[in-house]
């Protein structure tokens, strides 16, 4: 709702968590801060967090595989990976890549900020 024109605070927004705030809260937070967020090739780790946090995990299905991401930081860094690990194998880049043999199965992932 918005208080209208005959309303002490013209224009204000009421009830915000009555609305879709709530879910593009969730999408800001997972996506742009923890930075786990789906790519067309693949699902994307490029956190913006407090430097003084060690790390986190999270849990994510995307395309049909179950990933268990292990996001470590070492440098105490806000942004950036060092190193992608996808199932014990360094990947370069950001970007976990898509591979549809993996449907149905999960997947470990290490990503190393610095």
């Amino acid at each position: 709702m918005i208080a209208g024109k005959d309303a002490p605070n013209f224009g204000e927004a009421k009830n915000s968590w009555l609305t879709g705030t709530v879910a593009w809260t969730f999408l800001n937070v997972s996506q742009f801060i923890l930075g786990i967020r789906p790519d067309y090739d693949g699902l994307m780790i490029d956190p913006c967090i407090p430097k003084n946090l060690k790390g986190f995990e999270v849990a994510r299905t995307f395309r049909g595989i179950d990933y268990h991401i292990e996001v470590l930081n070492p440098e105490y860094v806000e942004k950036g990976i060092a190193k992608l690990i996808v199932d014990g194998k360094e990947v370069s880049g950001n970007t976990i890549p898509f591979d549809s043999s993996m449907v149905g199965k999960s997947v470990h992932v290490t990503a190393v900020m610095g």
